[in-house]
């Protein structure tokens, strides 16, 4: 969303470049007094007249009073008021989270007037995610393997779980399962071309099932 909308600034001259800066609390926070300032202020040159996008945001309040995070967000506050008309920020993350981030800094709730909340994923949705990805990486899900898949994301749905990664959890569970698989295969002397792009209901373990060191391998 935040690619498009630099596109369409652009597009309407309401920004001179639109183009996209992403970055991460890692990219912004220094190690050293003065290094946050240096690093932040670097990314901000680099955003100029496009669009600077920083996920999980929220991260930059984390820590004690000590935290350089803290030093990260009021450099950002003050290039918003001297670049107000040459460059947008962006921020992304988890609802609860950016409420405490918005309070750390009296200027930042006023300085994000506009306030977008994205809606999970429904369980269709999530399926045809897995589909795409899955012929992206030239892999078919088999019948067993996309119905398991199906009633998990299901599941996790109707739990209503906080901070629930949607499409990321999705592409953690194929990846998982494209590793069994070259596990399940690398014995094997023969197999075919449909066993090689085949993912099975065998190659899917939950993420709490694999922590537990539990492995089923069912047919």
């Amino acid at each position: 969303m935040a690619r498009i909308l630099g596109k369409m600034l652009a597009e309407l001259k309401v920004l001179p470049k639109g183009h996209l800066v992403e970055v991460e609390r890692a990219d912004l926070v220094g190690e050293y007094i003065g290094h946050t300032a240096q690093k932040c202020r670097e990314q901000l040159k680099k955003a100029m007249g496009g669009i600077l996008f920083i996920d999980e945001a929220y991260s930059l309040a984390r820590g004690g009073a000590k935290d350089f995070g803290k030093e990260a967000i009021d450099t950002l506050v003050k290039a918003m008021e001297d670049h107000k008309n040459e460059i947008i920020l962006i921020l992304a993350g988890y609802e609860k989270e950016m409420e405490h981030f918005l309070s750390t800094n009296p200027g930042l709730r006023s300085r994000f007037p506009i306030h977008l909340h994205f809606p999970d994923y429904s369980c269709d949705e999530l399926m045809e995610i897995a589909h795409l990805m899955v012929r992206e990486r030239q892999y078919r899900l088999s019948v067993g393997a996309a119905e398991y898949l199906r009633q998990y994301l299901q599941q996790q749905l109707e739990e209503g779980r906080p901070n629930f990664s949607n499409a990321r959890l999705v592409r953690n569970l194929i990846e998982r399962a494209i590793r069994r698989q070259a596990l399940r295969l690398v014995d094997r002397r023969i197999y075919t071309r449909d066993d090689l792009i085949m993912l099975l209901r065998e190659d899917f373990v939950l993420p709490e099932e694999e922590e537990a060191g539990i492995h089923l391998w069912l047919t």
